[in-house]
């Protein structure tokens, strides 16, 4: 479900304070838990380090982020692969 435009997209202010205190291209890491911060307009060029339940993984926010959330782009599970005997024939190709 979406957040009602009354109250506004969310914006966790905690980030917005880091990102006054650098420089617009600055290449600092802002490290974060909240994955459910919208991207605005104001953090396009910095990088945010976004917790995923074990490590924080790099995302450079662009133009074409604005509007979508921080946890969209730190995915939480890792896909392995498929078993069986048919992966076994390719990996040995």
């Amino acid at each position: 479900m979406t957040r009602s435009i009354k109250k506004g997209p969310y914006v966790d202010p905690r980030i917005l304070k880091k990102i006054k205190d650098l420089k617009k291209g600055d290449k600092t890491v802002i490290k974060t838990w909240s994955r459910d911060c919208v991207i605005s307009p104001e953090m396009v060029g910095f990088t945010f380090g976004v917790h995923n339940g074990k490590e924080h993984i790099s995302v450079q926010a662009t133009e074409e982020m604005i509007g979508h959330r921080l946890g969209e782009f730190s995915p939480t599970k890792k896909f392995v692969r498929h078993g069986g005997r048919m992966q076994r024939e390719q990996e040995k190709k």
